[in-house]
Order: structure tokens, then sequence, then C-alpha cells
């Protein structure tokens, strides 16, 4: 099912692999997806085609910094004709949510979207009211452009499962692009699954098997980030301020999971662990002004750390 799903979402998206498995692991994690990139590459092509492949629904929120918490979540408004306040829903209530350039948006527009991923629920006047299932929040962060926005803080980066950087297409898949535009190529999508469908496929995610001795491995990387001397990383130590949260450790732990069932498998190997390392942990951890002196990435920090930390 997951083949013929990505098989669908490649009828319009060329290339861009590391995106649609990101998109695929949040969904069946339960989690969501901050995206890094240039404009134009396709990022809210990719989410709509995986909403209407996967049978869901789907909106798109361009932050701005006059944005409002009501824009997102929604209002009461009051019906003059019954003189009683009606509920008025926003854009939040669906299944998969495009932010896009969250980092335009001001604290407290965050501060709401935060609430939504981290509760599946928002707030409205006295009324709790819970979200759909699922609920994904995929949320683009332009790196080019500085004007005008706001650096995400460290809490509001640790509610993201995944960051996934994406850059340019090869040659050959732009060529590939322009030809179906040019022929007016793009395959008509279908929905190939229902929620009824996606719910087993979920089951069949959390029943992939992790040994004991993977799971000790995986804390270990996560202890690599706030202790490296204790594991001989002594050289990084002085790059890193603070490392991965607790819930680094639960969203890595998922990740591999789906990472293996994406590939078919029942059972996470360390192969499946090293692949989702990198974008559950490159926004978790807090680089020093040294190591951004210096040109060190967190993704140099998490291969460090693999090369050292020695897999069961």
């Amino acid at each position: 099912m997951i083949k013929t799903v990505k098989q669908e979402i490649q009828k319009v998206i060329v290339g861009q692999e590391a995106l649609i498995d990101g998109m695929l692991i949040a969904l069946l994690s339960g989690g969501h997806v901050l995206v890094e990139g240039v404009p134009g590459i396709a990022k809210t092509t990719a989410v709509n085609t995986m909403a209407r492949v996967m049978g869901f629904d789907f909106k798109r929120i361009q932050f701005t910094p006059d944005l409002l918490p009501a824009d997102i979540t929604g209002s009461e408004i009051l019906d003059l004709q019954h003189h009683t306040f009606k509920l008025k829903h926003g854009p939040i209530f669906t299944h998969l949510l495009l932010a896009d350039e969250i980092n335009r948006a001001g604290a407290k527009v965050q501060s709401a979207l935060l609430e939504a991923m981290a509760e599946k629920q928002v707030t409205i006047g006295e009324q709790s009211l819970k979200l759909e299932t699922p609920f994904m929040v995929l949320a683009t962060a332009n790196p080019v452009e500085q004007d005008g926005t706001y650096e995400l803080p460290e809490a509001s980066l640790d509610r993201f499962m995944l960051k996934i950087t994406v850059g340019y297409n090869t040659i050959e898949e732009e060529f590939e692009i322009v030809q179906r535009v040019a022929q007016n190529g793009f395959g008509e999508i279908h929905a190939v699954m229902d929620k009824t469908e996606f719910m087993r496929l979920k089951q069949e995610v959390d029943a992939i098997h992790i040994e004991e001795a993977l799971s000790h491995y995986m804390l270990k990387l996560i202890f690599a980030t706030r202790e490296p001397e204790a594991y001989g990383l002594e050289d990084i130590a002085a790059y890193l301020d603070f490392g991965v949260s607790p819930r680094g450790s639960i969203d890595l732990y998922k990740a591999s999971k789906a990472r293996a069932y994406l590939d078919g498998k029942t059972f996470v190997t360390p192969a499946d662990i090293a692949r989702v390392a990198f974008p559950v942990l490159r926004h978790r951890m807090r680089l020093s002004y040294h190591a951004v002196s210096q040109g060190i990435t967190a993704d140099d920090i998490i291969r460090k750390i693999l090369e050292k930390v020695p897999a069961p």
C-alpha cells in the first residue's frame, strides 16, 4: 500500500524522495514536519498531493507578521438573529495543514499552533475542541530571506518530529519537470486509501519490532549529545551548548519503526536508526558560537556520534 501511495505522489512530484518519505514517516508516527528549503521546490504541491492520495483534508496558511491566533484556530462570532455566540472553525481543523513560512509569525500565533501540535486540540473562548485524526502540520521556513522573520525558539522546534532540508532537483529531474509541463504530462491523482485503511497501516507500524539492544543504542546516541565526554567525543563537547531532549528519544524510536515499515521490514535495524537520526536530531541541539564560527553543523555532530557510538 505504501508503494502505491508513493507511486501516486510521484505522478506529480519529481524527485524529493526525502520530503515524501519524511511526510509519510511523520504521518504514520503521529508527528509533525519542519521543512527548510528555498521557494519553488514543490512543498505545497507535495502536501496537497499526499492529502488527495490518502483521502485526507488539506488546508494551507500563509504566515505573516500581522496574523492573529484566531486566524488559525477560529473564533466566536455573534449571531445577531439568535443573540448567541457561534463557533467559527479556522483552517487548523483539517488533517494535513501546511504552515507556510512559519517563522514570519509572532509568538502568539506560534503558541496557538503549538497547542494544536502537542495536544491535538485548540481552545476557542472557553471551549477546548479536539482536532481531526490524523492531524499533521508541515511547516516551511525559508533559509534565504530573513527580513521580517522571527527565529523559532527551541521549545517550538522540539515539537517537530522531523526537520527536513530540501534542496534543488538534479538537472535530470528538473528536465523531466520541464518536459511534463510542456506536454501537460502530470498524471491524474487518485485516492488509494481511506481513513480506515490508514489506521490499519498505523497499527502495523506500531507492531514493528525493536530489539532491546537497539533501544539502548538509540538512547546512547541521545545521551552522546548531552554528555559527549562519556562516549569518547571530547572533540565535539565545545560545539554543543545543550543536547537533545527526551522528546527526541521518543521521536527517534517512533521514526525508526516507520522507516523500517516504509522499507517493507517487520523489524528495525541500526541502518534504519542512522537514516532517521539526522532529521530527528538536527533541530534539537543548540550549537555553540564556537561551532557556528567554524562552520560546524548539526549534521556534522550527528555524523561524528554515529561513527563513534558502536551499533549492536
